[in-house]
């Protein structure tokens, strides 16, 4: 495919987001709707919550104090299940023990990232999967590193990394980039640095704008508008 009927797409999001997990598989579908729109996809960091300290909070107190009552926790949770079940995820939240500060976990997305675009979208689903289908605290070093092997990275030299400080204000940075952007709320799929797409679109609206994008940039239209 040529380069013209090329796109990246920036993913801004928290592995701890259930609507970013729902937006990951919808984009999946989104990118096999697409066409020969080669599309490259990058995950950028986001934290609902940096204020969590870093061994993480007991969830249920968290959510308690977040929403009030359990009945309002468990209202949010079904009126998920059933539209993450369409996308093929099976949200056990009750299993869910620990509510994760995540800023390692983006940073080991990042070193992902400097492995490969197959590395780092690979290790994003797998810890979507340990946080929502398994109860796995994505905090946990011992946990981030398997995630790591899983994924394909050298798993060594992630359990070296992960104590130091390495790319801490990196990431932060990063975050305090989308912030600067506007973003107050993920996902955001940020089209080639220019066009956003808010939320956890469907797989249609998303095709739709990688469509239209990608055919702007062939056109040349993308420098002009920059």
């Amino acid at each position: 495919m040529s380069e013209a009927n090329a796109i990246t797409v920036d993913v801004v999001s928290d592995v701890v987001c259930p609507w970013c997990f729902i937006g990951q598989k919808r984009l999946d579908k989104a990118v096999a709707a697409a066409g020969d729109v080669e599309v490259h996809i990058r995950w950028r960091p986001f934290q609902l919550d940096p204020t969590i300290p870093p061994q993480g909070k007991d969830r249920r107190e968290y959510m308690l104090a977040k929403f009030g009552s359990d009945e309002r926790v468990r209202e949010i949770h079904a009126r998920i299940e059933p539209l993450g079940e369409a996308e093929g995820i099976s949200f056990a939240f009750d299993a869910i023990k620990v509510a994760p500060n995540t800023l390692d976990a983006h940073r080991l997305i990042r070193w992902a990232g400097a492995a490969g675009e197959d590395v780092q979208n690979r290790l994003v689903r797998r810890l979507f999967q340990l946080n929502f289908e398994e109860g796995a605290d994505i905090g946990d070093y011992t946990v981030l590193v398997e995630a790591a092997r899983e994924a394909g990275m050298d798993a060594s030299v992630v359990e070296t990394l992960l104590p130091s400080d390495a790319d801490v204000e990196a990431v932060r940075t990063e975050i305090a980039t989308a912030s600067r952007m506007g973003i107050t709320g993920v996902p955001c799929f940020l089209l080639e640095g220019k066009y956003a797409v808010m939320g956890a679109q469907d797989a249609d609206t998303l095709a739709d704008a990688i469509r239209e994008v990608a055919a702007a940039k062939a056109r040349g239209e993308l420098e002009k508008a920059g």
